[in-house]
């Protein structure tokens, strides 16, 4: 290995597809590619000054990120959260494990059964279960536990 930038294969299958986008979304798209994406096959989306790839190690410094999410007032948020919360935003949304294994592009179920655990609110719904239930016995009715 020399080191250099290898633009490949996908990791997986998974990872090439079709992602629908929302309409409020498209004309900012439409606008950034009109501006920064030049006009030939294979063009990059995200391309660095002189329309080549942006390197992991010079994104913050080349896109001014950390000034510009500490502008917005959310400093500390870094480009990669973005996709923590579309799939945050994807899994509120109801859709089925296989669906949300598509759109993020993964082809197993880890990353997709993480992201609808946390929108479910188990853990909270548990909690409040057993609070209700120690609530009655604390109030002194009888509340019989059943067998398991």
């Amino acid at each position: 290995m020399t080191g250099g930038l290898v633009l490949g294969p996908l990791k997986s299958k998974a990872g090439r597809r079709v992602v629908g986008i929302p309409k409020d979304i498209v004309s900012a798209l439409r606008e950034h590619i009109a501006t920064y994406v030049q006009d030939e096959p294979g063009a990059l989306l995200f391309p660095g000054a002189k329309g080549g790839p942006l390197r992991r190690s010079g994104f913050n410094t080349r896109t001014r990120w950390v000034d510009v999410v500490k502008e917005m007032g959310m400093p500390g948020l870094h480009f990669h959260d973005l996709r923590h919360t579309g799939n945050m935003l994807a899994a509120e949304s109801g859709a089925g494990l296989k669906d949300l294994m598509a759109r993020m592009g993964h082809d197993n179920v880890r990353a997709a059964m993480i992201y609808q655990h946390a929108v479910r609110g188990a853990d909270r719904v548990i909690k409040d279960a057993i609070g209700r239930r120690l609530e009655k016995r604390n109030d002194g009715e009888v509340d019989e536990m059943p067998a398991g």
